[in-house]
């Protein structure tokens, strides 16, 4: 990280030490405020006009400059990224989230300030993206390509990693850091988003992929807890996980540049919801979300059932030409 001001260092020691964020949300954090920081710099012009924005030193700002930020020094700085940095919504969305984090710290946790100017910054709209998802006949061709790989270990290794995306709906790096012994019957045991733990429960087609492809794991893997290994017998990266993916996807005749590692996840709720009666509440709980409102992507997808739903109502075949 860049040399930064002590107020900021504190605040990122307390979000990943004593909330539990994780590192990559941190640094999300961390890249946030340091442009905000700049902006603040350059807005109240404490730097040369000639200085390169990207080049704005950030150590000297201390909580006397903090607490002259207002409401309308937001409002500035969420239109500078959008007109100067082409932030779409969802960036500056996340600025936003930043922004009331960092300054409800300040506020709440640390009392530096005596007002917080972030409590009536808002979100700006969003719009809501239908989730990209592979149909269940896109399903069995993928797994169907994967079992055309000749060698035993790839096609029953691959096999059981994408199953489980399937089926589980894991995130990417939950699944490459399962350990063997947070698998006991029909339950896996994952670390999700700020090291929150949570259950998977497998059904037969997972725990019998696992299964087949224990039987051919290396005993002597360097790795030893590590339950997807690499042909160098450690323990799989993300990006190798996701370059495995990708080719089978390939192979499968589906354009990468649509279809993804985290559309495995997307497809796995998309399942669930259409075909499994999942409410809801259940299907959070499943991915690990946070709030309800990530969930809700996954409700507005199935037209037909929508369609479905109404029909079914016991008014539905009324006439009034027919009484």
């Amino acid at each position: 990280m860049d040399k930064i001001p002590i107020i900021l260092e504190d605040y990122l020691n307390y979000m990943e030490t004593i909330k539990g964020t994780s590192p990559n949300t941190t640094k999300e954090y961390f890249f946030d405020l340091r442009t905000f920081f700049r902006y603040l710099k350059l807005r109240y012009r404490l730097v040369d006009n000639n200085v390169l924005f990207d080049e704005i030193d950030i150590s000297d700002v201390d909580i006397e400059l903090i607490k002259k930020v207002n409401l309308q020094d937001l409002h500035s700085f969420i239109s500078y990224v959008d007109k100067n940095r082409d932030n779409g919504n969802s960036a500056k969305a996340r600025k936003v989230a930043s922004l009331k984090s960092f300054f409800d710290y300040l506020y709440l946790k640390v009392n530096l300030i005596d007002k917080n100017p972030a409590d009536g910054l808002e979100f700006p709209k969003t719009n809501v993206r239908q989730p990209i998802y592979f149909t269940l006949e896109e399903c069995q061709k993928l797994l169907n390509t994967i079992l055309e790989n000749q060698n035993e270990f790839f096609r029953k290794r691959d096999y059981a990693i994408v199953m489980l995306f399937l089926n589980c709906g894991l995130r990417l790096s939950e699944l490459s850091s399962i350990d063997i012994s947070k698998i006991k019957d029909d339950t896996l045991t994952v670390i999700g988003k700020g090291n929150k733990e949570r259950t998977i429960y497998l059904n037969d087609a997972c725990i019998n992929a696992i299964k087949s492809y224990l039987a051919v794991r290396p005993e002597d893997a360097i790795d030893k807890e590590a339950l997807f290994l690499s042909m160098r017998k450690r323990r799989m990266s993300n990006r190798a996980i996701q370059h495995m993916i990708d080719r089978y996807i390939e192979k499968a005749g589906f354009d990468t540049s649509v279809y993804s590692t985290h559309k495995l996840r997307h497809t796995a709720a998309t399942l669930m919801y259409k075909y499994g009666n999942v409410d809801i509440r259940a299907l959070q709980a499943i991915l690990g979300h946070e709030n309800v409102s990530t969930t809700q992507i996954y409700t507005h997808i199935d037209d037909e059932r929508l369609r479905a739903a109404v029909k079914s109502n016991p008014l539905a075949k009324l006439d009034p030409n027919n009484n």
